[in-house]
């Protein structure tokens, strides 16, 4: 993809920024369908003829864009990871922290992604899809490498009770994240996030736990 985009990569950071900025409040505010490159170029100072040179189209913009931003996101959650926690609930708030201090420290990309995440055009909606797999595999790995399974309830089947818990807290993520798109993200929203999470870690972790 590097090969793709690299009249785009060539210039320099500054500008770079600025068509990103402009790209991601864009698609943000009106998903990928609505998103009009006109405004994106105005914002950005740039010709349309230039956005093309770069990306080729809309859809090469966007998908570079996304890739982008998730690349920034996950790896601020790999490089700030604590590894030596070895308890899968632990890890689990630690993840819910890490994504709620990242959310704050780049408010933007967030809503992009958010966004990203129930874009409904066809055009799109297949490659975000294959994408978001992978994202979903990468940050997987990390939340179990080296975890300690044995303090799970004797009998209980750890791949599919993990599933269950796994897929209550991308439940209460989801609900948390539309509703902080609504509003905003302050210290009190974010207490209180962090409050509600631990509520729902701590009844699943009676249910699994010795």
């Amino acid at each position: 993809m590097t090969g793709i985009f690299s009249n785009f990569l060539k210039l320099k950071p500054e500008k770079r920024e600025r068509i990103l900025n402009a790209a991601m409040k864009e698609f943000a505010q009106k998903g990928y369908k609505t998103a009009s490159t006109d405004e994106i170029v105005k914002e950005a100072e740039i010709s349309k003829g230039a956005l093309f040179h770069y990306f080729n189209n809309k859809k090469g913009l966007f998908l570079y864009l996304y890739d982008y931003v998730i690349d920034v996101l996950l790896n601020e959650m790999i490089v700030k990871f604590d590894y030596e926690e070895k308890d899968f609930f632990a890890r689990l708030r630690q993840g819910s922290m890490l994504k709620l201090e990242i959310l704050k420290k780049y408010p933007e990309m967030y809503n992009f992604v958010l966004a990203a995440y129930t874009e409904e055009s066809g055009e799109v909606k297949g490659e975000l899809k294959n994408s978001y797999n992978d994202v979903i595999e990468k940050s997987q790995c990390f939340l179990y490498e080296g975890v300690d399974f044995t303090k799970f309830k004797d009998g209980i089947e750890i791949k599919r009770a993990i599933e269950i818990i796994i897929w209550a807290m991308e439940g209460f993520s989801n609900k948390e994240l539309a509703k902080i798109k609504k509003l905003s993200l302050n210290e009190e929203t974010y207490i209180e996030l962090l409050n509600e999470a631990d509520i729902y870690l701590e009844m699943l972790k009676d249910m699994f736990y010795q």
